[in-house]
């Protein structure tokens, strides 16, 4: 797996996440870039999950609480590859996400989630990710 396959991934993500801000959520665009079997780790668990209309359905929602709280964008400000094997990587991506607020000039946040990704056929999928506590800083700077 090469950096510039990640970086494919993820412009292809960060794409997929602003088209989806705009009201349109490419679900199976979205589900395709993801393993069929995935972990996710945050400081509220760790969860396991299989890409099926399930994870469908829960990334439709996720956009609509996106759009809800006044995300109004997500960008990459920082990608950085971590080789683990031929196969193998873990993407550090900063995202910075933009957030509308009532009388105030827009807000942007940013955080970090490690993606953990596996290349076996032509493209890389993402198989797990850590992320810190989204609620958590979200409260923190007024959002919910």
């Amino acid at each position: 797996m090469t950096d510039d396959d990640v970086k494919d991934l993820f412009d292809l993500y960060e794409g997929l996440c602003r088209q989806a801000l705009g009201g349109e959520v490419d679900v199976d665009r979205i589900t395709s870039l993801f393993a069929a079997e995935f972990i996710g780790a945050a400081p509220q668990g760790v969860l396991a999950g299989r890409n099926d209309a399930q994870l469908g359905q829960a990334i439709a929602r996720e956009y609509v609480h996106h759009r809800k709280v006044g995300t109004k964008e997500m960008r990459i400000r920082d990608l950085r590859v971590s080789p683990l094997d031929e196969y193998h990587c873990v993407a550090h991506v900063g995202w910075t996400a933009v957030y509308a607020r009532d009388k105030a000039p827009d807000l942007p946040i940013d955080f970090e989630v490690h993606y953990f990704l596996q290349k076996l056929g032509d493209e890389p999928k993402i198989f797990g990710w850590v992320s810190g506590d989204a609620e958590a800083l979200l409260k923190a700077h007024g959002i919910i």
